[in-house]
């Protein structure tokens, strides 16, 4: 095949015509010397002598194929068929008396032949005829200017429409503008056509209406219009204006390609035709030459060939011409077996006369194709890879390798750079650390991906990563992730090292990345017929490549996703064709995130009264950072425009615009928040609460005058500041609001005691950034106590909770007659038990009297158990078995038996053992704080207070009352409880002693008797 733009002189220097083979395989081409050559498209055939036939009288003026044949007309007034493989004359078709063949065209079923021409009776003639693609209808463009539609259903034709001013009106055949291209060309579809108008302007018309719908505009396609072509399936319109091919998107209108031919000075482009078969766009001028350009459709784009409905414009099933009876008495089998199938389907019908006309609209939307976000087609030999905050990758393509510039914002923190590019790289990504680019497979190497780091740019700090097959193609890639069309995610690390290869599983679409994650579009499942494009998005960690965050994304029905990035604060953002912009907030907490709709474009004051669009590069703080698209420009063009700051506003449906500023800036408050990691707050996140809490006040404060108290309540809750709830207070207390002024003074309190809020949101961004704990194991019964499980996760019994003040007291143990001879083992918590010092006396269990001991004179606890060889000074002497009778009372040395008895007594000989003398001189002291309590209420009852009250007892003598009275008193303020257990020897008997000098108050028999 010849070069991208292949160029040769045919047929001298005169206009040519020329058509393809219906396999795309041959090109024939015919011209001013009354001869036509045949050219072989495919690859090494083109080389030698083409094979051409020049027995004409005059030159050719037209040329057509079909499925079998082709046919040519001449100015000598003849149509001649030839065959399509060899160029062999077959006969004429037809031969007129018309002064010569302007146009001809076959039907689509290549059975019929219309030919235009200029009659001796009617000089305005045919300048073009077109069919309609699967209806009867043939439509001319007559010199007159007028466009006439023919419906030839019946043997006689009939006149359908006639359109006149759309065309210009030329009757000179031998001028130029004669020459230029004015015919109609058909959609696939056969719902419109496509025409060039006498205002040089290239509109669709609607077959419905016949009247104009559409017009194919932009900035840069300025001049006269010469030739237009459709491709095979109607995806693209190419347009050509003096040396400048144009091809439009027949969906938006807007060019995706243009291409610079070789056409000299004052000549113009008489034909242009696409190949039905390959990504080819040929044409012929005005001076002879015919040409053929290469992949005029960019690799990014859809193909030209296979088949794409539109998703504006679906696809509609018609059966509209019910054929007549006449047509079949004219026709043979093979004429009737195609005129019995359906043109879109391929399906044989069944010919039923009496079937009625019906319409049964098949909707299909089409699938949105991969991009990358930022970037745009090549336009006159330049394009975008990458355009974002950071900077901008820019490309010139200069035929055997492109010139890269990479030029940055701030320059004092990245520096830029320029360099050739022999791979010719069609992807770029700005990165925080460095850039990265990819090329599709070409030739002999495949597809590869190079990396440049910023600030490092020299060899040993660039990698490049091939994909080895050459059969794949890099679809998009964010910080070192590549998407490749065998649907996987390739993670590489900063050194180009393969960490994982990621199964997608749907068809990828685009993707954005961070320090942290990788934001990745996709499709999971297919199109909706409702013109949905069912787009899912995912975000995967780098450190475990678990997924953060998986949802649907929220583009409207019957639009595409047109950008995807970053907001400053590190949140995922996207733009679609609707002119919406949301943030996904709370992205930071596994799979609570939440899209928030904080801008619709179409509704900006700006936009009322113009056509414009915006073409997003990113979001910083409250400002949309655009670059402003005129008109129906699709993509911005060079020389590089300037970046706008548009202001986010929430489109709210209420009209107070201060709640929607307030919500705004919580949102962006919220945003920043989310960001931080170990600070608390920072400068901009405190004077942004600052300004809010004044407006706050502000709502408040009318809230109040309205008397609209619950509204107040509900401002107040959001004031960030307690200072704030300062003037809040002297608000309620202007407007006489003593309600809503308690419920600010408690909501001050409730505030004051809590736990600060920017602690508990540091805590919380703490527990969003720890791994997931695995699966908590039931803890066993034994080490349930010990541990501390969570909350609401323990299903354990309650640990035992230790109230020293609830423990009873302890018993101690002596031998008596009264008790029994098992020993009680005291509890072991009541050696760890400290009594309260308290005054008041209190009373054991077994009703004997117990004063707590006073801190200052008792010794400590800890304090070991006395010796047994040291005697005791209270130790009782020994009475003579004759006074034994005396004293009823008197203890008997029975050691052998033990009883239950307070251990008071054994504390205070402790305590007189351990403090000798100093105990009796603390008698007075404690005589008078007897006497004290004796004041205070009555003396608990004693043994002696006990006996029956006819009894009497003896007269003692009163000094010697007194001094043993003394005495006992002093004993027991100086007594210390001492377990018996603590002291040795396992039997203990305790003889009760008094010093010789008291004397012991009896009772006489007789009283006792």
């Amino acid at each position: 095949m010849a070069s991208s733009d292949n160029r040769r002189l045919l047929n001298g220097a005169d206009h040519i015509c020329f058509a393809y083979s219906k396999d795309g395989t041959r090109v024939f081409v015919g011209g001013g010397d009354a001869t036509i050559v045949m050219l072989d498209m495919r690859e090494g055939h083109g080389d030698g002598e083409p094979p051409s036939y020049s027995d004409w009288d005059e030159k050719v003026t037209c040329i057509d194929t079909c499925k079998d044949y082709m046919i040519a007309g001449s100015e000598d007034s003849t149509v001649r068929r030839f065959d399509k493989n060899t160029l062999e004359f077959l006969g004429n078709v037809t031969q007129t008396e018309a002064i010569g063949i302007f146009c001809l065209s076959i039907d689509p079923k290549g059975k019929k032949v219309a030919v235009g021409s200029q009659e001796p009776d009617h000089p305005s003639g045919v300048r073009k005829v077109s069919w309609h693609p699967t209806l009867p209808l043939l439509v001319a463009c007559g010199c007159n200017g007028v466009i006439t539609v023919w419906d030839l259903t019946d043997n006689t034709p009939h006149i359908v429409k006639k359109m006149d001013g759309i065309i210009p009106a030329v009757k000179d055949s031998q001028s130029p503008q004669f020459m230029q291209d004015c015919s109609v060309v058909w959609h696939p579809s056969g719902e419109h056509f496509f025409v060039i108008t006498k205002s040089h302007e290239v509109i669709t018309v609607s077959r419905s209406s016949w009247s104009k719908t559409s017009t194919f505009s932009d900035t840069q396609a300025v001049g006269t219009p010469t030739a237009l072509a459709m491709s095979v399936n109607g995806v693209y319109l190419a347009t050509v204006i003096a040396s400048t091919v144009y091809v439009w998107s027949t969906e938006t209108r807007r060019i995706i390609s243009t291409r610079i031919i070789g056409v000299n000075k004052d000549k113009f482009v008489t034909q242009l035709a696409f190949s039905p078969t390959e990504n080819l766009l040929s044409y012929a001028d005005s001076e002879g030459w015919y040409g053929t350009l290469k992949s005029i459709i960019p690799a990014s784009m859809p193909s030209p060939i296979n088949s794409a409905p539109s998703t504006k414009h679906p696809r509609r099933c018609r059966r509209t011409e019910i054929p007549r009876s006449s047509d079949f008495d004219q026709a043979d089998d093979t004429e009737m077996e195609e005129m019995w199938r359906d043109t879109e389907n391929n399906r044989p019908q069944t010919p039923d006369h009496d079937i009625p006309q019906y319409s049964e609209p098949v909707s299909v939307t089409e699938p949105q194709p991969p991009f990358q976000p930022a970037s745009t087609p090549m336009h006159l030999k330049k394009r975008y890879l990458a355009y974002n905050t950071l900077g901008v990758i820019e490309v010139s393509d200069q035929d055997t390798h492109h010139v890269v510039n990479i030029e940055m914002f701030d320059k004092s923190t990245r520096r830029g750079m320029h360099f050739n590019d022999p791979f010719k790289f069609d992807m770029g990504y700005l990165g925080e650390r460095g850039a990265l680019f990819a090329c599709q497979p070409e030739g002999e190497h495949s597809a590869k991906v190079a990396y440049k780091p910023y600030g490092g740019w020299s060899a040993q700090s660039n990698w490049t990563y091939d994909l080895k097959r050459n059969d794949v193609r890099v679809l998009g890639f964010g910080n070192v992730v590549i998407a490749t069309d065998e649907g996987d995610l390739t993670f590489l690390s900063g050194t180009g090292r393969e960490r994982r290869i990621m199964g997608l599983g749907a068809d990828f679409i685009s993707m954005v990345a961070s320090a942290e994650w990788v934001f990745v579009v996709y499709r999971a499942g297919p199109t909706t017929s409702d013109g949905s494009q069912n787009l899912s998005y995912s975000m995967i960690n780098f450190d475990d490549f678990t997924v953060r965050q998986r949802d649907f994304l929220p583009v409207a029905k019957g639009h595409v996703l047109k950008w995807i990035g970053i907001t400053e604060e590190g949140a995922p953002a996207m733009y679609d064709s609707s002119g919406r912009v949301h943030i996904l907030t709370n992205h930071r907490i596994p799979h609570h995130a939440t899209w928030a709709r904080v801008m619709d474009t179409t509704l900006l004051e700006r936009r009322q009264g113009k056509d414009e669009s915006y073409w997003p590069v990113g979001i910083t703080g409250g400002n949309f950072m655009c670059l402003i698209l005129k008109g129906r420009q699709e993509y911005p063009e060079f020389p590089r425009p300037l970046i706008q700051e548009l202001p986010i506003t929430m489109p709210f449906r209420g009209e107070d615009p201060k709640e929607e500023e307030l919500e705004r800036g919580m949102l962006l408050r919220d945003l920043s928040l989310d960001a931080l990691d170990e600070e608390l707050t920072n400068d901009d996140i405190i004077d942004r609460e600052k300004a809010m809490d004044k407006e706050f006040i502000k709502l408040i404060q009318n809230a109040c005058k309205d008397d609209n108290v619950p509204r107040a309540i509900e401002l107040t809750k959001l004031l960030h500041n307690t200072h704030a709830l300062t003037a809040v207070i002297k608000i309620a207390d202007f407007y006489s609001l003593v309600g809503f002024r308690e419920k600010v003074e408690r909501l001050s309190e409730i505030r004051t005691e809590s736990e600060d809020r920017l602690i508990l949101a540091r805590e919380k961004r703490r527990q969003w950034n720890k791994p997931e704990a695995p699966p908590r194991r039931l803890p066993d019964v034994e080490d349930s106590i010990s541990r501390a499980p969570k909350p609401f996760q323990d299903f354990g019994p309650p640990p035992p909770i230790a109230r020293p003040g609830l423990s009873r007291a302890r018993p101690g143990v002596e031998s008596s007659k009264y008790t029994s001879k098992t020993t009680v083992a005291p509890p072991a918590a009541w050696e760890e038990l400290d009594p309260p010092a308290e005054k008041s006396a209190t009373t054991t269990p077994e009703g004997k009297r117990k004063r707590s001991p006073d801190v200052e004179d008792s010794p400590a606890q800890s304090m070991p158990p006395p010796k047994q060889s040291k005697p005791n000074p209270f130790a009782r002497k020994q009475l003579q078995p004759a006074d034994v009778s005396r004293n009823p009372f008197a203890r008997r040395n029975e050691s052998h038996k033990v009883i239950q008895k307070s251990e008071s007594f054994f504390d205070k000989v402790d305590a007189a053992e351990s403090n000798g003398v100093k105990a009796k001189r603390s008698v007075k002291g404690k005589e008078k704080e007897s006497k004290d309590k004796k004041e205070l209420g009555p003396r608990q009852t004693t043994l002696f207070g006990m006996l029956p009250k006819n009894g009497s007892l003896k007269k003692t003598n009163p000094k010697a009352s007194e001094e043993s009275e003394a005495n006992e008193a002093a004993a027991d303020s100086q007594a210390t409880d001492i377990p018996m257990s603590d002291m040795p020897g396992s039997d203990v008997t305790l003889v009760g002693t008094q010093p010789s000098d008291w004397e012991e108050t009896q009772l006489n028999d007789e009283e006792m008797s």
